[in-house]
């Protein structure tokens, strides 16, 4: 049983069986799963150094995400995450401010590859709308390009997006939709049987370098604002 395949079974039996009790008769599949996402994670983020060394020293302790849900406002909700996640980013893996890659293993077809910032701070996304727009010939030809397009063409986040550009931009800018995210995260979803391939590592890998110059774009600019 590959690394996978042992993660999406637990996974699967989670969903269906999705309290303590269970849990803690599993919790051996838990730990044994948990192990293979932290080797994954250790993998990656030695592999997207190579090419992004600004996660170098980031550990998969910081990058990923508890399994445990907050349920002390939320009685009657679930106590785990059906899915394991982790952010693989600089300055601070899961809890940084920068742009990063993020990957979301869940079974049914919920998988799925999501670089870039989510949830810019007020002041942060304000400066990143200026920034694209100030430079938006260097933004497009980074969107646009082949590497890029092939993974994440049209897959920018639209959550909470706004309806009208934000005030102190010309209304005919070429590039007003960008400047009406919220979030500057691409997507792309990834089916079970994506991970059947034994190469799914590395093309997990050429994804995410795809993104790079997006990464690298966002992140001058967290720096300029962090006067790093």
């Amino acid at each position: 049983m590959n690394a996978t395949t042992e993660i999406f079974s637990f996974l699967r039996d989670l969903a269906a069986n999705n309290n303590r009790v269970w849990f803690a008769e599993n919790k051996h599949r838990y730990l044994s799963a948990k192990e293979n996402f932290e080797n994954i994670v250790s993998e990656l983020i030695k592999q997207i150094s190579l090419f992004d060394n600004a996660v170098r020293t980031v550990s998969p302790k910081d990058c990923i995400f508890r399994i445990y849900r907050d349920t002390r406002f939320h009685d009657k909700d679930t106590p785990y995450k059906i899915h394991f996640g982790a952010y693989i980013a600089p300055n601070g893996g899961k809890k940084s401010e920068y742009g990063g890659y993020y990957i979301h293993l869940q079974p049914g077809d919920n998988s799925f590859l999501s670089p870039g910032i989510w949830s810019p701070e007020p002041n942060m996304l304000k400066e990143l709308r200026r920034a694209i727009f100030e430079n938006y010939d260097e933004f497009k030809e980074i969107v646009e390009r082949k590497e890029f397009s092939k993974y994440f063409r049209d897959s920018f986040y639209e959550q909470d997006m706004l309806k009208k550009l934000p005030a102190g931009y010309p209304k005919d800018f070429e590039g007003a939709y960008y400047l009406k995210l919220k979030h500057f995260l691409v997507s792309a979803s990834l089916a079970d049987n994506f991970f059947e391939n034994e190469h799914w590592l590395g093309l997990t890998l050429e994804m995410f370098k795809s993104a790079y110059p997006l990464n690298h774009f966002l992140n001058y600019t967290v720096e300029e604002l962090k006067g790093v």
